[in-house]
């Protein structure tokens, strides 16, 4: 029975030629995601907002979102924003955090329920207040910074500094690169959304890690050969696993982000994105700063030298 390859055996690809491309592309997407970011800022969810979310279902026919908008600015609400989310029949309402903390909040839901009830089903009713929803941005941004620390900790310590430093750039790109695709698409950014971004530090730490371990034992084997060769070497060791890990995630992703539902569909999103990043993030880089380090073959041999004469006895 043959086997499934998604790459072809013994590929010489010239991964590090390209890293004057690549390089060039990761600083113009850096700074566009950068200057988006304070530009236009991320489309924060009701999570870090505050506010009210309400999903209806019209009982017959299709929604119409020009009557509904009408309708909700008429509330004395302030603006109201109606948009569908998946079918026809279904809309989603969102109104600003409410005056009066969280007896505002019952009143806005309490108007909304008596303009729609009767052409709408209310599927769901969320309701956060402006002291919790500072307290979620405080925490969530508490929880990524901490986490990043911990993996860039981690990183120093697993591998020489060149290579310690290699990795932290990749996975700072991948971060820089994943908050800018928030702010360009403005998909909704929430709880969820955080937790997106944590699994994709998780997951370039992952392709970063396998990369690199097999440069480290490529350098060892092979002393004559340049950097840029051993990391071609290495990186295309590892091409068949690293297409066939994105491919199978690739494709869980894709089924939650079309079936999984509007609550889902922003993580879906961005980790399809961050896939793809820390993927090209790994190969295009992280293992080219070796390079630019000046890393050699003979930097392990010195090393071996030094513990060596450390274990001897003077």
């Amino acid at each position: 029975m043959k086997l499934l390859h998604l790459a072809p055996k013994n590929t010489k690809i010239g991964f590090m030629r390209l890293r004057r491309v690549s390089y060039p592309l990761s600083a113009c997407l850096s700074i566009i995601s950068v200057v988006v970011f304070f530009a236009v800022g991320m489309n924060f969810g009701i999570d870090f907002a505050g506010g009210t979310q309400v999903e209806l279902r019209a009982k017959s026919g299709v929604a119409d979102l020009a009557d509904i908008r009408a309708k909700g600015d008429s509330l004395g609400l302030g603006p109201v924003e109606a948009q569908r989310s998946g079918a026809d029949t279904d809309v989603t309402l969102r109104v600003k955090v409410q005056g009066g903390g969280e007896q505002g909040q019952q009143t806005a839901i309490a108007k909304l329920r008596s303009a729609f009830a009767d052409g709408y089903e209310f599927r769901s009713v969320d309701s956060v207040g402006p002291r919790v929803s500072g307290e979620l941005v405080q925490s969530g941004t508490l929880g990524v910074v901490v986490a990043i620390l911990c993996v860039l900790a981690y990183l120093w310590f697993r591998f020489e500094w060149q290579f310690a430093v290699g990795a932290i750039i990749g996975t700072m790109h991948d971060l820089l690169l994943t908050v800018g695709f928030f702010s360009i698409t403005q998909l909704e950014f929430n709880l969820t959304s955080i937790a997106a971004i944590l699994t994709i530090v998780g997951y370039s730490l992952n392709e970063t890690v396998v990369v690199l371990d097999r440069i480290r034992e490529v350098m060892r084997k092979y002393k004559r050969l340049s950097t840029a060769e051993i990391v071609d070497m290495s990186v295309n060791a590892v091409l068949p696993r690293t297409i066939m890990t994105a491919t199978t995630v690739f494709l869980a992703l894709l089924a939650l982000f079309f079936l999984g539902g509007d609550v889902i569909r922003s993580f879906s999103a961005a980790m399809i994105w961050g896939i793809f990043v820390a993927t090209y993030s790994s190969i295009f880089i992280c293992s080219p700063m070796l390079i630019y380090l000046g890393v050699r073959p003979d930097a392990f041999d010195k090393g071996a030298a030094e513990t060596e004469a450390a274990k001897s006895p003077a």
